[in-house]
């Protein structure tokens, strides 16, 4: 049985959910609040 790594899952998950919110910023015209984001949220 294979036993998934919840540390990756939480990870992964928050990264969509930060690409996901730097494009709600982008659409509100907020592009350098929206690029700091995405840049400290998915290294």
């Amino acid at each position: 049985m294979i036993k998934k790594n919840v540390i990756v899952q939480k990870s992964f998950e928050f990264a969509l959910k930060i690409i996901e919110f730097t494009e709600t910023l982008e659409n509100q015209r907020k592009y350098v609040l929206a690029n700091q984001l995405l840049k400290s949220g998915l290294q």
